[in-house]
């Protein structure tokens, strides 16, 4: 009942929160410019048209109004149109929502990995502090902190390049980068096999998945080696080893889980990054993303489709948050969320 309560007061909290962001950023996406400034542009179109459309999509009502409909609408499932290139176009909502799952499942992937892996050196380093191992990971995570994520992508991209000629060469059909599947849909499972079909995925889904996994591990390698150095100083892990505890029942029961609480932190906040900083990734692997719906909104001043994109992104940063939150309690049970 505590936890039951606990997420409402959050959501409670959260909604107000929510509203806030959302008016100040319809100002602000009002005031980038006219969306029907290329229809303007167009020859042949008459003032009285113009006029016409831009009353259909509200557009001539104060933003104070105009944020009230958008708002109304929006709870009831009717994100708007894009008006980009005038009335009529397509919806925002499944726009959204389907750039959101492919970037989504591009950056859960990549996200997880980089925890378990980051946790794991993190902690290895930790323990064996001053060792060969820390250091060559010391090294590593300071490599990839310094290497921007266009750089790691672009590398990698070449090395795909130079990889599917030899494929080809030996007269194989081309497999890292490949775009050719995307989703888990009957139809390509049927045609090719299960086999075939993970072989593609798998290539197609790889080097944008490493892309976002090296500067991610970086982070994290380095918050959990120096949350458990922390922690293994702390006086009840002195206690326990004087106490005769084995040193791996101290460092696993009694020090790893208090020390990931910092790196869930980092975890909660760096996913929510990610899924908004995915853009370079999703250019460079050609991949239609959240990215990619930002830079063309932004491009055509799309009102809608940048609000849709705004809340959506808002509302994940609240989830992970609240994800976070909970999971505090877990790793730490003197932390109460009652």
């Amino acid at each position: 009942m505590n936890l039951v309560i606990y997420v409402l007061r959050r959501l409670a909290i959260s909604i107000p929160i929510l509203l806030v962001g959302t008016f100040l950023c319809f100002v602000m996406v009002a005031a980038t410019g006219d969306p029907l400034a290329e229809l303007r542009g167009r020859p042949g179109i008459s003032p009285e048209s113009i006029a016409s459309i831009a009353a259909e999509l509200g557009l001539d009502k104060p933003i104070i109004a105009r944020y009230w409909d958008w708002l109304i609408h929006f709870v009831q499932g009717d994100w708007g149109r894009s008006v980009a290139q005038g009335a009529a176009q397509e919806l925002v909502f499944p726009k959204i929502m389907n750039a959101f799952g492919v970037t989504f499942s591009l950056v859960v992937g990549a996200e997880i990995l980089a925890l378990i892996v980051g946790v794991s050196v993190g902690v290895i380093a930790a323990v064996k502090q001053y060792s060969i191992v820390d250091y060559i990971a010391t090294t590593l995570a300071f490599l990839l902190f310094s290497m921007p994520i266009f750089c790691i992508a672009i590398v990698l991209k070449q090395y795909a390049i130079d990889f599917n000629i030899v494929v080809k060469d030996l007269g194989l059909s081309e497999w890292l980068g490949n775009p050719w599947i995307r989703t888990t849909s009957p139809e390509n499972l049927q045609a090719d096999g299960f086999g075939d079909f993970l072989v593609r995925y798998v290539g197609a889904y790889l080097l944008p998945t490493l892309s976002i996994m090296a500067i991610s591990f970086a982070a994290y390698s380095r918050f959990q080696r120096a949350s458990m150095l922390e922690t293994l100083n702390a006086d009840y892990v002195r206690t326990a080893r004087a106490k005769g505890i084995p040193g791996s029942r101290v460092i696993f029961k009694h020090a790893f889980r208090n020390a990931l609480i910092p790196v869930t932190t980092l975890f909660s906040v760096n996913f929510a990054q990610v899924l908004t900083g995915a853009i370079i990734t999703e250019r460079v692997f050609a991949w239609n993303g959240m990215g990619t719906v930002l830079v063309d909104a932004v491009d055509r001043n799309d009102p809608n489709v940048l609000m849709g994109w705004l809340v959506v992104i808002a509302t994940t940063v609240v989830v992970a948050n609240l994800i976070a939150d909970l999971v505090y309690g877990i790793l730490d049970p003197r932390i109460r969320v009652g």
